[in-house]
């Protein structure tokens, strides 16, 4: 009853007889690599969907761009709202209270989302097959950027397999005009859009980018990289067979059913030859946000003793538009419980409580900016 098809959904576009807003409930990265023409993104890490779901946090909050913001504010109430997620699946219905589990995923949102629109008076239905199936229908509906100059050094998208993922010339992967929500922002404001250029340096050693940086051999001549860590299921490694370079494959696709945190021991085994040999190493994912974020963050919990508040707060003064997903973050607070790292003013407080970022404590600043220098 609350479902509409691919095929209504695509008659509707094409005859425009009804007024119809479209909220893209995926992840930043998949929206940003295609997603159904005019969709407003919505972002929901783990502690604004608990808040959501406790009605503390109005939904307007979740959308990262501020006219998207206003644009679902002015249409919401007499519009057809249609949601979809990747894959479409009939959402289950959403608990009342309580931090989503392991097991959370985008049918809950979507049945969040759904309660919340139709409590609030808006006709609100989901896309049965999600954007997988319209995708395929109707590919030609769909918004798929693409913009690859890279120099010559660097291969052409249909060899890397980027054919219809936005990732701009300068390796920002389209993230400097839509800034993505994070678990540190408590009322969905839009994160600063001045960010550093690829790839950000984390540590002397350890560099933090996205796909495209990868491929380019002048970045990785240019920072010594001769190890790179490929957290992506599907994007290959470019310069295996030359030799040159050493690579681990992590096949993790950047989806709330991903447990990312099995690969943690291997990853930064692989970080730590590369400090080693003495040269750097590159963690990428597509975008650069969330997949190998995760990765990077777990390395300094574990090498450097840091809590995942202050590791956190280390990667996101570097680049200031990280945000992993929220089952990530909660597979990263569940590693900082395996290496024994809450803080003592924590234990009282709930995991999701847990997800407020601070400065970093003053040992540990001290402890960073000594192996900076190094």
């Amino acid at each position: 009853m609350w479902a509409k098809s691919a095929a209504w959904l695509q008659d509707e576009l094409r005859s425009r007889r009804q007024a119809l807003l479209l909220l893209d409930c995926r992840s930043h990265e998949l929206y940003e690599s295609s997603h159904v023409e005019s969709a407003i993104h919505l972002s929901i890490p783990g502690l604004m969907l608990r808040r959501l779901r406790k009605g503390n946090l109005p939904i307007r909050s979740v959308i990262p761009n501020d006219v998207d913001k206003e644009r679902f504010s002015r249409r919401c109430d007499t519009d057809t709202v249609l949601l979809y997620d990747e894959n479409g699946d009939s959402p289950a219905p959403a608990p009342a209270s309580g931090p989503p589990g392991p097991g959370s995923g985008s049918g809950s949102v979507l049945a969040l989302l759904m309660q919340r629109l139709r409590e609030d008076g808006c006709s609100a239905y989901y896309l049965e097959g999600g954007f997988n199936k319209f995708q395929m229908e109707y590919p030609e509906l769909c918004e798929t950027s693409l913009d690859l100059s890279c120099p010559s050094t660097s291969p052409p998208a249909s060899v890397l397999g980027l054919s219809g993922l936005k990732i701009s010339s300068d390796g920002s992967d389209g993230e400097s005009d839509r800034e993505p929500s994070s678990a540190t922002e408590s009322d969905g404001s839009p994160l600063p859009s001045n960010q550093p250029a690829f790839p950000v340096q984390i540590l002397p050693y350890l560099y933090l980018g996205c796909a495209k940086d990868s491929a380019n051999l002048d970045i990785l001549g240019k920072y010594n990289i001769k190890y790179i860590l490929n957290v992506t299921p599907n994007l290959p490694n470019m310069f295996e067979h030359d030799g040159e370079f050493k690579y681990k494959q992590i096949p993790i696709s950047d989806h709330w059913s991903q447990n990312l945190s099995q690969f943690f021991p291997e990853a930064i085994s692989f970080i730590d030859e590369a400090r080693s040999k003495k040269c750097g190493i590159l963690v990428h994912c597509l975008a650069g946000i969330s997949r190998s974020v995760t990765v990077t963050v777990a390395y300094l919990m574990q090498k450097l003793n840091l809590s995942l508040n202050d590791a956190y707060d280390f990667v996101k003064r570097k680049k200031s538009n990280i945000s992993p997903n929220f089952n990530f973050m909660g597979q990263l607070l569940d590693f900082e419980r395996t290496l024994g790292l809450n803080s003592p003013a924590c234990d009282n407080r709930s995991p999701a409580d847990q997800l407020f970022f601070t400065t970093p404590t003053n040992h540990n600043v001290f402890q960073l900016d000594t192996l900076e220098s190094t």
